[in-house]
């Protein structure tokens, strides 16, 4: 049996449809014997509609609220699809970052991880649970919600994968693998065939 971490981002759960999809990869993944745990991104362009809001308001709307907006993208995509795994006869349920808790640092809107909390997570999976876990966010040392900026979901996963000393860290996106640089604006970006958590903790932490 291995522990794995399974990252689906924005593209993979942007439509009931297309979570229904991801809930039937985690069962079958869930079935082979392992103990499975998911971080989930926001459906597509939900986050963009939630930043798009708060500028309607304030162009200098305040970071904490705007932590605690930004995050209810991934709360919503973490029940829908908590609720998909668990309407396929898995067991399944949701936590949002300040319920592990996952702390970090506080600095809003671009905080990073100093520590994840592992003792109930490990009791649900260990009981055959999949804990699926709100991507890109945690709790400041005063319980203030923080995001963790660009590419934070990604690096819930990797920091996910090694608080939880998992086997593997899968992350499912619309490219092949591990890239160099965003391949939508850099032509000659090149795969990596092979790195390390702390390299990737590095890399998503830069974006």
């Amino acid at each position: 049996m291995k522990r794995l971490v399974l990252k689906f981002g924005g593209t993979s759960v942007g439509s009931i449809e297309k979570i229904q999809k991801v809930a039937n990869i985690i069962k079958k993944r869930h079935e082979e014997g392992n103990e499975i745990i998911v971080i989930v991104s926001a459906m597509f362009g939900v986050t963009n509609d939630l930043k798009k809001k708060s500028n309607s308001i304030s162009k200098n709307f305040d970071s904490k609220e705007l932590d605690v907006l930004l995050s209810s993208g991934e709360q919503i995509s973490s029940s829908l699809l908590s609720g998909a795994i668990i309407d396929l006869g898995v067991k399944a349920r949701s936590w949002m970052g300040w319920q592990l808790p996952i702390l970090t640092d506080g600095n809003h809107t671009s905080s990073q991880i100093i520590n994840i909390k592992t003792k109930e997570i490990l009791n649900f999976i260990s009981g055959r649970g999949v804990a699926v876990i709100a991507g890109f966010q945690g709790v400041s040392i005063d319980n203030r919600i923080t995001t963790l900026g660009r590419g934070g979901s990604d690096l819930s996963a990797v920091a996910v994968a090694k608080f939880f000393e998992t086997d593997s860290c899968e992350i499912y996106t619309d490219v092949e693998g591990v890239l160099t640089t965003d391949p939508s604006i850099h032509e000659k970006a090149k795969k990596i065939d092979k790195i390390s958590y702390e390299e990737m903790l590095e890399m998503s932490s830069l974006g």
